[in-house]
């Protein structure tokens, strides 16, 4: 596997040597990202992340009710769990935002940041009171160090009210559900982008919206520096690679490009 650090504080390299502890994905001064899991052995494992800055924890789709203790476990090897500042939902699947209760029992001062479609779901998982975060009226969250993240919306990839967290400092991007990958071969860091699609085809092909979405959404993305892509789903993207992962939207053909490519555009 080459090394594919780049950057300040980026070193996914590290990242293939333990997968039984939280794992350090970006470290620069008090600035942290964390991979928590999960490891199950499953081809549609969960990824769930954690930002640290200073005292200041998010943790990026914290994931399904049965994943809670075991993530619970890995944030209290980083960070009192009590003093999470909030949780970021990319949109309101289970296996995204299931264990919001729990963790809002953990400290119901936990921002929840997301969207307003996704909002408006999240009731049905009868979570206690907390405090709402519009990640579209406010698209900036800035972070206690200065740094900050930007909440850039990728509507219907898959849900209407989806969107990705970027990390501005370290330069990573939490994709949510945009280049997940459905493998039971996993590792944690894609090693041949080439050799991945299959992976990527079996998710995108049939749970994202259309080509124009995935354009639509890459296009928002220009000129932004990347240097990793960390989906809720598969394996990372590494710096070399993602280019790459950028034309494989720009190429997508999935959701109703297959379902209705008999029709013909009036």
């Amino acid at each position: 596997m080459p090394d594919q650090s780049a950057g300040n504080g980026l070193n996914l390299q590290q990242a293939l040597e333990r997968l039984d502890e939280p794992t350090v994905l970006y470290r620069q001064g008090e600035h942290a990202v964390y991979w928590l899991g999960v490891p199950e052995d499953t081809s549609f494992r969960s990824n769930i992340y954690l930002i640290r800055d200073g005292d200041h924890g998010l943790l990026v789709d914290p994931g399904s009710r049965h994943l809670f203790d075991q993530v619970y476990r890995r944030v209290t090897q980083i960070m009192p769990p009590q003093s999470l500042a909030g949780m970021i939902l990319c949109h309101q699947d289970p296996d995204v935002a299931a264990s919001m209760g729990q963790w809002l029992a953990v400290n119901p001062a936990m921002k929840v940041l997301t969207t307003p479609r996704t909002q408006v779901l999240l009731p049905h998982y009868d979570p206690p009171p907390y405090d709402y975060y519009d990640v579209e009226a406010n698209p900036e969250y800035l972070l206690p160090s200065g740094r900050s993240l930007r909440f850039i919306p990728a509507p219907f990839l898959h849900f209407p009210g989806a969107f990705t967290t970027y990390d501005a400092g370290a330069r990573l991007l939490f994709s949510g559900d945009i280049w997940a990958a459905i493998d039971l071969n996993w590792q944690l860091v894609v090693d041949s982008f080439a050799d991945h699609i299959p992976a990527l085809d079996l998710f995108h092909t049939e749970y994202m919206a259309s080509n124009l979405a995935a354009r639509g959404f890459a296009r928002r993305l220009q000129g932004l520096p990347i240097d990793a892509i960390l989906p809720q789903h598969g394996s990372i993207i590494g710096p070399t690679m993602v280019p790459e992962a950028l034309e494989y939207l720009q190429n997508l053909r999935c959701g109703t490009d297959i379902i209705y490519a008999g029709l013909s555009e009036r």
